[in-house]
């Protein structure tokens, strides 16, 4: 035993080492991914009770965002559509049935001036697909002109994706546009208006505006997640398998030559 033990490990260090390298690679990433699925679950749990706790009143505010983070809110006020703010390269939060590549599109950001407060909240009212033959023409939504009821779910943003340079406002805040993130604090000093430091995510409650609200849950992309921890580790067991295969073949063919 010690002698196969010195011929697979002492008289093959490059290999062992290598092996080594390939099996702590493999089962560190395959555990790195098992706890990204993790944290998605125990986050989806969270949000999941917090959704069941009361539903606030962004009318009865000031809230702050530690309050009501991934609470469920009700706010009352009339959309402002000319302020409205179109997130692209969104896709479609949950693509339809038999469709493996999500449909790129638009996530539409509008202010709503709460009735009785001189205060704003930004309302996430959807997802619309995107113009393929015109990238700059806006999705045909509609928009009630009074006092409407908008019910959500509260977050810190709206989500970010990858933007090169600043993302500083330069474009006209005083008509519809195509932005690639939303930065709420640069908003409301654009506008020079109240607002509250959260958005709200609004539910499907029925309403047909031409969005759509089939937010994905946040607990999409855990197989995807263990489906990678399986990959890494059988990475990591095949790198012991060939290092202990290769090491015995060549083992053997020693014993042969010595035997000879």
């Amino acid at each position: 035993m010690n002698k196969l033990f010195f011929n697979l490990v002492t008289k093959r260090i490059v290999a062992t080492l290598s092996a080594l390298l390939v099996i702590a690679i493999g089962c560190g990433a395959g555990v790195w991914q098992l706890s990204r699925a993790n944290t998605k679950i125990a986050l989806a749990a969270n949000l999941q009770a917090r959704q069941q706790m009361p539903i606030l009143s962004a009318n009865a505010g000031p809230w702050t965002l530690e309050e009501v983070s991934e609470r469920r809110m009700i706010a009352r006020g009339q959309y402002i559509p000319e302020a409205a703010v179109w997130l692209d390269n969104r896709p479609r939060p949950i693509p339809p049935a038999g469709s493996a590549i999500a449909q790129s599109g638009f996530y539409l950001m509008m202010p709503l001036r709460l009735e009785g407060k001189d205060e704003v909240l930004w309302v996430n009212r959807g997802w619309a697909p995107r113009n393929n033959e015109n990238r700059e023409t806006l999705p045909p939504v509609h928009t009630l002109n009074k006092v409407v009821n908008v019910e959500g779910i509260v977050f810190a943003h709206p989500g970010k994706v990858f933007e090169l340079g600043s993302g500083k406002i330069t474009a006209d805040i005083n008509k519809p546009r195509i932005e690639q993130n939303f930065d709420l604090v640069a908003e409301g000093k654009a506008h020079s208006w109240a607002q509250s430091p959260f958005i709200l995510r609004e539910l499907e409650v029925g309403t047909e505006d031409g969005l759509l609200r089939d937010w994905a849950p946040l607990t999409s992309g855990v197989d995807r997640h263990y489906a990678y921890a399986f990959q890494w580790f059988a990475l990591a067991f095949a790198g012991f398998l060939f290092w202990l295969l290769s090491g015995l073949r060549q083992y053997k063919r020693q014993e042969l030559t010595n035997g000879d």
